[in-house]
């Protein structure tokens, strides 16, 4: 394999981990946004206000999303294996 192949896959490798942490992560970003406002306009202090509807709505996300993932992480392997055998 030439060097430049490899950059190749690591640059792929890297644009897919963000194509499928990124979705997450904003929603994540968002809901605490949502939450720690509720909290700051409420006053209420609560630590497991902020964790439990992020963890709620992340894996909900992830459902939903479950479709696109496998579908970035196939085409990537397909492109690896199209990249070993040619």
């Amino acid at each position: 394999m030439d060097e430049s192949v490899l950059l190749e896959i690591g640059r792929d490798a890297v644009i897919v981990t963000l194509k499928l942490g990124a979705p997450l992560m904003v929603i994540s970003l968002l809901i605490g946004l949502i939450i720690s406002l509720f909290q700051a306009l409420t006053q209420i202090q609560e630590v497991t206000l902020t964790f439990v509807p992020k963890i709620v709505v992340v894996f909900i996300s992830m459902l939903l999303l479950a479709p696109f993932m496998l579908h970035t992480l196939t085409d990537f392997t397909e492109r690896i294996m199209q990249r070993a055998i040619g």
